[in-house]
């Protein structure tokens, strides 16, 4: 387990967490091939579903897997525009319109965490993510899994949220088209 004394974030805790893995593939304890699997703290009973995840990367289908989610119980208060602007970013950059942009839950080949990391900051992370892996030129396959997760509200500690999610967002964005017009570097 890997603690961190303050939250420094999502990005930062997975990749605190790839710290662990890679501690381990060094001392022999973890195969070098095996995949990784990123699952948001939220889901409780319904996280046994992510196990879908593993295969397609495991059988070489795919470098990256993301969870498309049912419905979900409850009523979130977001409008869609950081699903709207992950969405058209990532299509924009990359030609691909993902279902679920934002989805936490992923299973990442060995190339894809190459690829991906170290990953964009905050709750870019995924978006960040999503291009790194395209670009690339490795495969990513969307996954449908039974998962609940606890919903964001409407009060004003989750329109925050939501803003600091669309600024993570955006800058994941902005950094990806900054190094393409940079160029090879």
């Amino acid at each position: 387990m890997v603690r961190h004394p303050r939250n420094h974030g999502k990005a930062d805790a997975m990749m605190s967490g790839l710290g662990r893995v890679s501690g381990l593939r060094r001392v022999g304890r973890l195969d070098e091939r095996a995949a990784v699997l990123f699952v948001d703290a939220d889901l409780e009973a319904s996280a046994q579903a992510v196990g879908a995840l593993v295969g397609p990367v495991a059988r070489g289908e795919a470098d990256l897997t993301i969870a498309t989610l049912p419905q979900q119980k409850g009523s979130a208060g977001g409008h869609g525009l950081v699903v709207g602007l992950a969405r058209r970013g990532i299509e924009e950059l990359t030609g691909w319109s993902p279902e679920q942009p934002l989805s936490g839950m992923r299973c990442l080949s060995p190339a894809a965490i190459t690829a991906a990391t170290p990953f964009a900051r905050g709750w870019g992370v995924e978006v960040g993510m999503t291009v790194d892996v395209l670009d690339a030129g490795l495969t990513i396959l969307e996954v449908p899994c039974d998962l609940q997760h606890r919903v964001t509200g409407t009060d004003w500690r989750s329109q925050v949220h939501r803003a600091a999610q669309y600024r993570d967002v955006a800058v994941a964005l902005g950094v990806r088209r900054l190094r393409r017009r940079l160029g090879p570097g």
